[in-house]
């Protein structure tokens, strides 16, 4: 996720996040009335705290986007996020760069050494081993290194680039309900580089795939999206949105500032806000911090009052919520449900 007020935004639509409501493996049913609803044994989704969001899975743990980063994740995180990507030969792939170079091993593969390319991506030419010249077979023999130089690297080399479909899989087959959080990355790029058959683009293929599996089926910029108009139009087809935190509260000198109205505004149209991204790390924490995640936990939850958060540390954010709201409330888990079908109701299914 992009530390960007314009260049990424998350939103929290139908399409992610009616699958915290499906059930079953065999046709992955659409969400059916509440009354009608079967979970299949499943614990369901919490909804009486803030959102656990894995961000590439638990990454400050394990290389980011494998299984075992998501793994890791479902152990405690109610949703997990991805970036989705193209190989040459289209198939859509967990992988957050369009090069390979900073966090798989293709450096060592002296087989590949003639692939390395210049490409403008958003504007600029960047230099590296692109995943659209790779077919996904290939993409496999690599293995994938930490990002962070300061994190654990014992699991370097030891996972693969995983597909979207094997991402999606993780989370239909956890023994509770897990949600998906997939956003998709550089589709202006893809679609120059990898062409699929029937004239299909990036975007058709990733909504097919969420479609496979039962899930249902808006560029504009940091200021259109954060509008009260803009709101206003939106809550009628999603049930959030995902900020950079330094958009809801700004920082100078690596102090935080004082607060916008974003999550008031949001709230206003019965909008959730779920900020990205939560790190453990010193480099990350602001200094009003005192180089202590739980107090930036406690702030943004209890003081700011925001709904979900992008973490890389989901076991840190679980052991905090355990400890500091283990009373469950199922009211609101009936009300976001209620919401979310009456949501879909207005859909016809194909």
């Amino acid at each position: 996720m992009a530390s960007s007020s314009s260049s990424c935004w998350y939103i929290i639509s139908v399409i992610f996040v009616i699958q915290v409501f499906l059930k079953g493996v065999n046709g992955r049913p659409y969400y059916p009335l509440p009354s009608k609803m079967e979970n299949n044994g499943k614990k369901a989704l919490q909804t009486f705290r803030p959102y656990n969001i894995a961000h590439r899975g638990s990454n400050g743990e394990i290389p980011e986007e494998t299984s075992a980063a998501y793994m890791r994740a479902i152990e405690g995180a109610d949703f997990i996020e991805t970036d989705i990507l193209s190989s040459k030969d289209g198939v859509l792939i967990c992988f957050h760069d369009v090069i390979l170079d900073d966090t798989t091993d293709i450096a060592n593969h002296t087989k590949f050494k003639d692939r390395k390319r210049t490409y403008e991506v958003q504007g600029e030419n960047i230099t590296g081993y692109f995943v659209v010249d790779f077919t996904i077979e290939e993409l496999k023999s690599l293995r994938v290194k930490q990002r962070y130089s300061f994190r654990d690297q014992q699991y370097n080399g030891k996972f693969t680039i995983i597909t979207f479909e094997e991402y999606i899989s993780i989370a239909l087959d956890a023994k509770r309900i897990v949600g998906i959080y997939p956003e998709i990355k550089n589709p202006v790029f893809i679609n120059q580089h990898v062409k699929w058959a029937n004239g299909k683009r990036f975007e058709d293929k990733f909504v097919e795939t969420l479609q496979k599996y039962g899930y249902k089926d808006t560029n504009q910029s940091y200021w259109e999206i954060t509008s009260d108009n803009y709101l206003g139009f939106i809550r009628n087809y999603v049930i959030g949105i995902g900020p950079w935190k330094d958009t809801i509260v700004p920082v100078v000198n690596n102090y935080l500032t004082t607060p916008t109205d974003l999550v008031a505004k949001a709230h206003a149209h019965d909008l959730q806000v779920h900020p990205y991204t939560y790190r453990n790390e010193n480099q990350f924490l602001h200094f009003d911090f005192n180089q202590d995640p739980y107090e930036e936990f406690n702030y943004w939850i209890n003081t700011i009052g925001i709904d979900g958060l992008f973490t890389d540390f989901t076991g840190s954010l679980h052991l905090f919520q355990e400890w500091t709201s283990p009373v469950k409330d199922g009211s609101l888990a009936n009300n976001l449900l209620h919401k979310i079908s009456k949501m879909i109701s207005t859909y016809d299914e194909p």
